[in-house]
């Protein structure tokens, strides 16, 4: 029996995937469920598991773009699975190549005392040059190097010509372009502005130091910078809902709730999980899903669903070691974080200078619908919860938020 594998929908209004690479080759015998090809859609990367074992037969390229529902390889189900492994190839007995002589050395050329050495004339050109009288060929007498030669000689600094000049043609995958043609339409079509701050990071590290083993040895994962954020942004944005909004034709749509999307590199670009009712959630919650998606993320497992919608979102290039940026909008969102990199700098603290960690911080906005006050009191918001997250966001009860 021949089984026809059709492409199946990875998500509401993807009509068209584009396979990314066969995990198999023609002619392979595949078991049930096993993953055979890596597919594309404008939303992320997936796997194709095989539907029946049995010997397979591709019926698409790499590359092709190919439509939801179309047959991608077929399977024949009366195939038997090959016992063992592939028989050794025939290996071939040559004759070694009589070992070519090598070359007698060819006998040196006559020398002197004079050969490569620079006039005292010369010596002064070469000089004023930076070059060495061995790196000129001399015409004098026994190879002497004269006034005329140091004159003539040009030093070497490379040359503008000659050098390597290919190219490397790559195509770029189906959720690259459709992350490509998001950002732009971002550019376009809103009016963005970016205000920046800087926070303190002191007291989250110092809470950090502190419960950090204790956290983990009792959640199984870490405490980090994310969950500070991410519930610093969920308290500003219940100060300043219009951050947590969107333009709805021509209404003002504001959420009720906090759905954080995350902005994470994954092996196939830009990927935005989103952390589903962020408001919910306590410290350990927010962890254990960075983690979650994250992981999901980076082994390419991460489905449509989980990316889909977000109301705000997070974005860290500090990990790269980015020290400032204008982080672009996510539409149809309204509002996006950058988090940047920790330095330590000295700053004014009660009349004295003191060095202690700081970060940059972004918060790009659409000003259609949110105004200097709101995008400058929400950044301000959360500085002061990064910088008092002992009183502002665990309510002055460590253990009880940390859940130790």
């Amino acid at each position: 029996m021949i089984l026809e594998m059709k492409v199946p929908s990875p998500g509401e209004s993807i009509t068209e995937v584009e396979i990314a690479e066969w995990l198999v080759q023609d002619g392979d015998y595949v078991e049930k469920d096993q993953a055979i090809a890596e597919v594309d859609s404008d939303k992320a990367t997936l796997e194709l598991p095989a539907e029946v074992s049995g010997t397979i037969t591709l019926k698409a390229e790499e590359g092709d773009a190919v439509a939801v529902g179309a047959v991608v390889c077929l399977i024949d189900t009366s195939a038997e699975k090959p016992e063992g492994g592939e028989a050794p190839a025939a290996t071939e007995t040559k004759e070694e190549a009589p070992k070519a002589e090598a070359p007698k050395p060819a006998a040196s050329e006559s020398k002197t005392y004079a050969t490569g050495t620079a006039s005292p004339a010369a010596k002064k050109v070469l000089a004023e040059k930076g070059m060495d009288a061995s790196a000129v060929s001399g015409t004098g007498k026994d190879g002497r190097v004269t006034k005329e030669d140091a004159v003539k000689a040009v030093p070497s600094m490379g040359t503008p010509t000659g050098g390597n000049r290919g190219t490397t043609h790559s195509k770029m995958s189906m959720l690259r372009r459709k992350v490509a043609e998001r950002l732009v339409e971002a550019k376009n079509t809103t009016a963005m502005l970016t205000t920046f701050n800087e926070v303190n990071m002191t007291p989250i590290f110092e809470l950090r130091k502190q419960y950090k083993e204790e956290f983990k040895a009792k959640h199984g994962v870490s405490l980090g910078f994310m969950s500070f954020f991410s519930l610093a942004v969920v308290r500003a944005l219940k100060m300043y809902p219009a951050v947590n909004s969107m333009i709805d034709g021509k209404q003002m749509l504001t959420y009720d709730f906090v759905d954080i999307s995350i902005a994470v590199s994954g092996p196939k670009g830009l990927m935005v999980p989103v952390i589903r009712n962020a408001e919910n959630l306590s410290f350990r919650g927010v962890e254990s899903e960075v983690k979650r998606l994250a992981l999901r993320a980076r082994d390419g497992q991460i489905t449509v669903d989980e990316m889909t919608g977000g109301t705000f979102t997070i974005t860290n290039g500090g990990v790269f070691g980015s020290m400032l940026s204008t982080p672009i909008i996510n539409p149809p969102q309204s509002g996006i974080l950058g988090m940047h990199n920790i330095i330590e700098r000295p700053i004014a603290v009660d009349g004295k200078v003191e060095i202690h960690p700081m970060m940059y911080v972004a918060l790009s906005y659409d000003h259609r619908i949110i105004d200097g006050k709101e995008s400058v009191g929400f950044l301000v918001a959360v500085k002061e919860a990064l910088e008092n997250p002992q009183e502002l966001l665990m309510d002055n009860n460590v253990t009880k938020a940390l859940e130790l």
